[in-house]
């Protein structure tokens, strides 16, 4: 029986979180770090005034001291807030971490109801978390599809962060599934580059 793009991700989404359950406190603090030194010396991350970022879940690349180090170099930082009226994410600003952030959608952390919601199409930069993700910036999710609806109206960079290990030759994908930018590891920033045919 041939595998279909769906059946394709639900193996893989099993392969890589098997391999993402061995990852030490130790070794994410450390890959976090180097992360976002890259990325620091990036004129993307320099120039961009408005940055998405997530809210790491599980043992995700730790992006939450980014935040911290966006909102003390004077940007303007935001995180996904889930409106179930909507069924999606909206941008929502942040200001003050201790302030702002409440347990939301699927226990992740995300700004309080009170924050403004800012309009996609302001976003500079917008750091993208994924089960897995290749070079010619294809994403595997983790299979509900909201940030691809989000990413649909994101006109600013889109960057996947990811251990190196979340790297795939190729990522299958469906129609509705939205290409990034570049990606991001503890050991390189990468522009993506078209698939060939």
């Amino acid at each position: 029986m041939n595998s279909t793009p769906r059946t394709e991700k639900q193996r893989l989404r099993r392969e890589i979180r098997g391999c993402l359950a061995q990852v030490s406190p130790e070794y994410r603090q450390e890959c976090s770090a180097a992360a976002f030194r890259i990325l620091e010396a990036t004129p993307l991350w320099r120039d961009a005034r408005v940055i998405l970022l997530f809210a790491p879940f599980g043992v995700e690349i730790d992006v939450w001291p980014w935040l911290i180090a966006a909102l003390a170099q004077g940007k303007e930082a935001a995180l996904p807030r889930f409106d179930p009226a909507a069924d999606q994410y909206v941008a929502c600003a942040v200001t003050d971490p201790d302030r702002d952030i409440t347990m939301g959608h699927h226990g992740i952390r995300e700004p309080s109801p009170q924050s403004a919601v800012l309009p996609l199409i302001r976003l500079d930069l917008v750091l993208v978390p994924g089960v897995a993700f290749d070079l010619h910036g294809r994403r595997l999710g983790r299979g509900k599809g909201y940030y691809d609806r989000m990413l649909a109206n994101v006109r600013g960079v889109t960057c996947g962060v990811a251990y190196e290990e979340q790297i795939l030759k190729d990522v299958p994908v469906e129609p509705h599934d939205r290409h990034l930018t570049c990606i991001l590891t503890p050991k390189r920033w990468v522009a993506a580059s078209p698939a060939s045919v």
